[in-house]
């Protein structure tokens, strides 16, 4: 199964899932723009509407998306927009991209359990999106 999450600077993310049990392989990369096969140069332009992500291979049988979506609000700032701490613009937002609709579901239930119980002090803006191209 594939999980793709956009929290920040994509080496530092990638970091905290390559430790997780469960998963077998995390790439970053770039989502959501403009082409197809963007440059690291071009994306930090803020121009290409990509988001730098992390994309996720995991075992099923050994972690489930719901897990993956714990570590991922709890290891970056879900709350500030364009954002996450000293990385500032478009390419660092808080986004979700779901590869299906269980993911759709499950993403979006998460994010209005976490409002609900008020977890964070400001309101959540992460997004979820379609996966689309990965780059």
């Amino acid at each position: 199964m594939k999980a793709t999450f956009g929290g920040g600077c994509f080496w530092c993310t990638e970091v905290i899932f390559q430790n997780s049990e469960g998963v077998k392989s995390v790439l970053p990369g770039y989502m959501g723009g403009l082409n197809d096969n963007p440059t690291y140069e071009q994306v930090c332009t803020g121009t290409t509407e990509h988001v730098e992500v992390v994309q996720i291979e995991y075992d099923e049988d050994l972690v489930n998306y719901e897990e993956l979506l714990k570590i991922f609000f709890k290891t970056h700032n879900p709350t500030t927009l364009n954002r996450q701490g000293n990385d500032v613009g478009t390419q660092y937002r808080s986004v979700v991209f779901f590869h299906d609709e269980e993911q759709e579901i499950l993403a979006k239930n998460f994010i209005d359990e976490l409002d609900s119980e008020d977890v964070f002090e400001d309101p959540i803006v992460t997004t979820v999106e379609p996966a689309v191209t990965f780059g």
